[in-house]
């Protein structure tokens, strides 16, 4: 334990599973105070049963409400907030236009667009009087879809592409008080990823497809398929003060398809 983030007062948005677990638990080995908002009640009860430190409100995310309880927790419960975090997301299974039934285009992209994009602006938005006071740090996730073909489908990528504006614009208009920065992780096992209920695909989990860890070590030039463990460590980094002087960045832990010719 190094303690990156000693005193650091955190609230992580979709932290029941995947990634957003993994930096709830790496934030409090390095010495965070970590409340959580989390859409799903069995997650929540479990994350409540194991820890009896961490403030954890069930909600959906993509509303104004849920993200103003879970600010309203952290803030009750620390006394400020210095940390968001938001690791919310869906999938659309690759899912391309010519794939697409015209009747179905609207209700999906407000599915995604609400889930991938809106949830980071309430979260955002609630947030920020507290993160002015603390002169705090954003961290939000795009996704290696954000820069690179063929790892979404139309839908999910331009969502993705999405973020990238956001963690942009949000850098540009919150300095100096505020930093904002993102993590664009490639392919990840174990997550609960799942698909858009207006595609039929909500019961369908990115990580249940068959041969999954072969198949991502296989796509990127360092040979490995990454965790949320993994992931959550960039998380740590730009979350953290010696990351202080870095706003509107990303890192790319994606086992270097940047590179991939």
């Amino acid at each position: 334990m190094a303690d990156w983030l000693a005193g650091k007062r955190a609230l992580v948005v979709g932290a029941g599973s995947g990634i957003g677990r993994a930096v709830l638990d790496a934030f409090r080995a390095e010495g965070a105070t970590v409340a959580v908002l989390e859409r799903d009640p069995a997650k929540c009860a479990a994350l409540a049963d194991q820890f009896d430190d961490v403030p954890v409100v069930v909600g959906d995310a993509t509303t104004r409400d849920a993200n103003e309880r879970a600010v309203a927790a952290a803030v009750d419960a620390f006394g400020g907030l210095d940390v968001l975090v938001s690791c919310v997301g869906i999938f659309d299974f690759y899912r391309g236009l010519g794939e697409l039934d015209a009747d179905v285009i609207d209700r999906a992209f407000d599915e995604m667009f609400a889930v991938n994009v809106k949830s980071h602006l309430h979260s955002v938005k609630a947030a920020l009087p507290a993160l002015r006071a603390s002169r705090g740090a954003v961290v939000l996730t795009e996704s290696t879809s954000a820069y690179h073909p063929g790892r979404g489908g139309v839908l999910y990528v331009s969502s993705k592409f999405a973020v990238r504006g956001l963690v942009t614009a949000l850098a540009h208009e919150l300095a100096p008080e505020v930093r904002v920065n993102a993590v664009a992780p490639g392919g990840t096992l174990h997550t609960d990823l799942r698909g858009l209920d207006a595609l039929d695909m909500s019961e369908r989990r990115l990580a249940d497809t068959p041969g999954r860890e072969r198949e991502l070590a296989a796509r990127v030039p360092l040979n490995v398929a990454l965790t949320g463990a993994d992931h959550a460590w960039s998380y740590v980094f730009l979350a953290s003060d010696r990351s202080r002087g870095i706003t509107g960045g990303v890192t790319h832990p994606d086992g270097g398809i940047g590179v991939k010719t």
